[in-house]
């Protein structure tokens, strides 16, 4: 079975857990605060929870995906609040490693990075009252060339209307980060700051910038200490170390030496870079970026007391993710983007109110914060090669499975 009929499978499935779990007054327990010391599977047993029959859906759609060559192996975390109720993964670490991935693979999260490092740490630091959203994003990061002529704000950076284009190949352009760096500084503007929504990596490299200009901290470094080690996230970094190098899943294999890309970033400008960027690098797992899920959850609703280290004004949380008004229609939010029925990626039952992210590397994040709930999504779609496609027609109705699972399974 291709993808002409994986649709209709995936209805039946959700069809067929859902009428199993609403068959009989079967109890479901509430799962495992990810915001404890403990971890979910590590090289043990399936979850239970992977077991049970509300998420039928999704556990069938996982294996399919992999049996599908989709990609060689992934995981999926669904939650509500802050308990996990579902904890899954399947295949392999590449095709050519058999390795099985489990809960604790670490995964190249590519642009996933955008949100969960960049993004968070410039709201942070709006929240300090250290950075203006309506500032002039040069005042930040001198060396911005481009901004020095153009009004170009942290706010239009983080909608994607600075009128910078998507993407440059600053890697091929010089051989020292320095000057790919200053490169990427000057970009001319293809349209005018505020006319037009084009999804720019440069973009997110300049407000990584901006953070490590005035907290005065690499981006790794601010990261680290403000956010992922108070969350507990320590499977979460840049750059990760050598001894962790077999538990990270391969990306894609290197076009000029033929090697498997594993444990440094895939994306080239942030590999020429160093490893560290506003939009791609970070690496992390299915349960760490459960416990970041949780924190956002808590955030938005007020539940992070104010003398908390991690306390960010809940009306700023939610000002980050909701859809912003430009001057098109657009699905993004600040740094988040907002579900697109046109491509579907967070699926098609998550409220207006949902936001999320996707990376390059097939990986996927989606907060739904009137339901109270998270999907999580960490595979190497890329892996042997980035031609492979068919992840699109994944991400919506996993989505969709995980978020059926959870509302049949749940029970308060």
């Amino acid at each position: 079975m291709r993808y002409e009929t994986l649709l209709q499978a995936i209805g039946l499935l959700l069809l067929i857990g859902g009428a199993v779990a609403c068959s009989g007054p079967r109890k479901v327990a509430t799962g495992t605060n990810v915001l404890g010391t403990g971890t979910l599977s590590v090289r043990g047993p399936e979850p239970v929870a992977a077991l049970r029959p509300p998420f039928f859906g999704a556990r069938q759609l996982l294996r399919k995906a992999v049996a599908d060559g989709v990609f060689p192996g992934g995981v999926v975390i669904g939650g509500r609040r802050d308990s996990v109720m579902y904890a899954d993964a399947a295949g392999t670490y590449s095709p050519d490693d058999s390795t099985p991935v489990d809960t604790a693979t670490v995964y190249d999260l590519a642009s996933v990075t955008k949100v969960v490092a960049t993004t968070t740490a410039v709201m942070m630091l709006v929240a300090d009252g250290k950075l203006g959203l309506d500032t002039l994003a040069v005042t930040y990061v001198p060396e911005f060339t481009t901004g020095r002529s153009r009004p170009i704000t942290i706010r239009h950076l983080l909608t994607h209307t600075s009128g910078l284009p998507a993407y440059r190949r600053a890697y091929l352009e010089t051989q020292h980060p320095r000057a790919a760096l200053d490169s990427l500084l000057s970009t001319p503007l293809q349209y005018e700051p505020g006319d037009t929504t084009v999804y720019s990596d440069i973009g997110a490299i300049v407000l990584g910038l901006a953070v490590e200009h005035i907290s005065g901290r690499p981006l790794d470094e601010f990261t680290r200490g403000r956010i992922f080690f108070p969350l507990g996230m320590h499977s979460t970094t840049f750059r990760p170390p050598t001894d962790w190098i077999h538990r990270i899943a391969h990306t894609e294999r290197d076009s000029t030496t033929g090697e498997l890309i594993r444990g440094v970033v895939h994306d080239e400008n942030a590999r020429h870079l160093g490893g560290v960027a506003g939009h791609a690098g970070l690496f992390s797992t299915g349960p760490d970026l459960a416990r970041f899920a949780v924190w956002m959850l808590d955030a938005y609703h007020g539940r992070v007391p104010p003398a908390n280290t991690m306390y960010v004004p809940p009306d700023l949380v939610r000002e980050f993710t909701t859809r912003q008004a430009g001057p098109e229609e657009s699905t993004r939010a600040l740094g988040w983007d907002t579900p697109d029925p046109d491509s579907s990626t967070a699926g098609d039952l998550m409220s207006r109110s949902a936001f999320g992210h996707t990376g390059f590397t097939g990986t996927s994040i989606w907060i739904d914060p009137v339901e109270e709930l998270f999907v999580i999504m960490l595979t190497n779609r890329v892996s042997p090669t980035r031609d492979n496609l068919d992840i699109k027609f994944v991400r919506g109705p996993m989505a969709d499975s995980v978020y059926v699972g959870i509302k049949n399974g749940v029970t308060r």
